[in-house]
């Protein structure tokens, strides 16, 4: 938000009325009580102009994105997505360390997308599921294909888990259960009912 004028602003015009010129003759305390009341009021009118009227379109920021001139991130081509299947495949059984994105010390769920990504694009993502959600192009579940991204709530919160999806219902994460990277379906009944959305790394066609 632009900083609000300060009262000296005021001043500066020869021929303000006197009380004007009182205002910005008072003491410092007085001058920055009047800028601090400025500024908060015209926080609560910037605030009111910015209100959506169609509804509370920003609760489910991570899915949200109607608009498809929207810069995704994305990879260059289909053969990029079946590289990262294999690639996620080749990281079966290594271990697990929260906020890990370096296999040889271990991955978290959203460092092994993040580490194979730039492995074989040279591009990075953000180390947060959510992060990820938000940066590319949202599919419906029911479109997986082979290489695109699965989200899940696992903690109460939106996008908080995520893995790659292999095919056939499968897909390769890095839990923390049991420690190590490996495949899951995803009509396990743990997993089945937290599934809150898909992602693709290619542009839309």
């Amino acid at each position: 938000m632009p900083n609000c004028p300060h009262t000296a602003h005021i001043s500066a015009a020869r021929g303000s009325q006197p009380a004007l010129e009182a205002c910005t003759s008072a003491p410092p305390s007085v001058g920055r009580t009047l800028s601090f009341t400025l500024a908060l009021v015209l926080s609560v009118l910037a605030g009111c102009s910015t209100t959506p009227t169609s509804g509370p379109v920003s609760s489910l920021p991570q899915s949200a994105p109607q608009t498809p001139d929207r810069d995704y991130f994305a990879l260059d081509n289909s053969a990029q997505t079946q590289e990262l299947v294999l690639y996620a495949l080749g990281l079966l059984d290594t271990g697990y360390r929260f906020g890990g994105r370096n296999p040889d010390a271990g991955l978290d769920c959203s460092g092994m997308v993040s580490y194979i990504v730039e492995q074989i694009s040279g591009r990075k993502l953000p180390h947060n599921a959510a992060s990820i959600a938000d940066r590319t192009r949202p599919i419906d579940p029911a479109e997986l294909r082979p290489g695109d991204l699965v989200f899940f709530n696992t903690q109460k919160k939106r996008h908080s888990h995520m893995g790659i999806y292999i095919g056939d219902g499968k897909f390769v994460h890095a839990p923390s259960s049991r420690g190590v990277v490996r495949v899951e379906r995803l009509d396990n009944r743990y997993f089945a009912p937290r599934i809150d959305g898909a992602r693709s790394l290619l542009e839309s066609s």
